[in-house]
């Protein structure tokens, strides 16, 4: 039985629409390379190799660090905005599953590569503050995807007992990777983001699904 539902957010409950990459070319372009620079297309590359990391995490990568911060920072207002100017939209059926798996007694928990302002800014902006049990970034949970910490800290935090009762939905290999280490029974990979049925699957998503809406089918 599933006691848990730990969900992504950009590309698996909040629909993307390359503002993800928008937002990533705005912040490297702060720190001085810009789309004709012959360094863009390798980091746009590592960008979209990397989807539901920690963003700070993805900036080390590219960045000396005093430049990964500058660029995180920039990254983060320039997200936000973008939302702010609403270009955020839930993936369709989205919110009528979270509120049917509550319904039914399952707990649900957003995570994200986002920092806290950023998820806050979506959440603000769907109304969605109350439309979970529990909303983690990276920096609540000690290390971001495609480890296990926010995983197993949605479980310490919620009380529940075996991790076996806990299902994952993400649409990046890092989210699949992250319920796969967390041992949660059901990881679901769904193809509204960023990444695709080969690539979950070889990940070790035990589902591939159309959406997310598609989750309390598979739990039922």
């Amino acid at each position: 039985m599933i006691s848990l539902a730990v969900l992504d957010m950009a590309g698996t409950t909040v629909a993307d629409d390359g503002l993800v990459e928008r937002a990533f070319t705005e912040a490297i372009g702060a720190v001085g390379v810009s789309e004709r620079d012959d360094r863009f297309p390798d980091m746009l590359a590592h960008v979209r190799a990397t989807m539901g990391q920690s963003k700070i995490v993805v900036f080390r990568a590219l960045l000396a660090e005093d430049l990964a911060q500058q660029a995180n920072s920039a990254f983060e207002q320039a997200y936000s905005r973008l939302v702010g100017q609403g270009l955020c939209e839930p993936v369709p059926g989205a919110e009528q599953a979270i509120r049917g798996l509550r319904a039914r007694g399952v707990k649900v928990a957003f995570t994200t590569g986002f920092a806290r302002p950023t998820q806050d800014a979506i959440l603000d902006a769907l109304g969605w503050r109350d439309l979970a049990d529990l909303a983690l970034t990276p920096g609540d949970a000690g290390r971001g995807r495609p480890y296990p910490d926010m995983v197993l800290t949605c479980l310490l935090r919620l009380g529940i007992e075996d991790v076996r009762e806990v299902a994952v939905a993400g649409d990046t290999p890092s989210d699949v990777l992250s319920g796969r280490r967390a041992g949660a029974s059901v990881v679901a990979g769904v193809l509204t983001g960023a990444g695709t049925a080969a690539e979950l699957s070889g990940a070790g998503a035990t589902h591939v699904l159309d959406s997310v809406a598609d989750l309390p089918a598979l739990l039922t």
